[in-house]
């Protein structure tokens, strides 16, 4: 099983569009807490909806998988010193994100091939990092 991660970035729709068409997407799971932005308005939920699904691709906002998570107290991921990356890897650590996971690997088999979104264009400076290599120590290839 292969899964890709994209950041919409800057771009606009279309060159983003044809970034998924080139690599076979068949689905877009948009993995940021709140999907919506003010500076690029047509990666908010329903306009990036829509215009995926006019071009052939399913779009799903996977709330479960969103980042900007608060790390916990007691966190035993203090190797991080990044605190958000410390509170994504506590919060990976709960039945939530398993869950979300799980998804996506049925979505993946239900759907075909499938990418995880978030804003950054850079996947090492994003949750999707996290959720990458959580992906890959279960065997699964990962495209950036």
């Amino acid at each position: 099983m292969r899964i890709w991660t994209v950041g919409h970035s800057t771009r606009n729709i279309d060159d983003f569009i044809s970034l998924l068409e080139e690599n076979g997407i068949k689905l877009l799971a948009d993995v940021r807490s709140w999907p919506g932005s003010k500076r690029y308005p047509q990666f908010n939920r329903e306009a990036l909806a829509e215009s995926l699904n006019a071009r052939g691709i399913r779009y799903e906002h996977f709330s479960q998988l969103g980042g900007r998570r608060k790390p916990k107290p007691d966190s035993r991921n203090t190797a991080w010193r990044n605190a958000s990356f410390r509170g994504y890897a506590d919060y990976m650590e709960t039945e939530q994100f398993h869950k979300g996971v799980e998804r996506l690997f049925d979505l993946t088999r239900e759907a075909g091939p499938l990418a995880i979104m978030c804003a950054e264009a850079v996947w090492w400076r994003c949750h999707r990092a996290l959720i990458s290599d959580y992906l890959k120590s279960r065997g699964i290839e990962v495209m950036h």
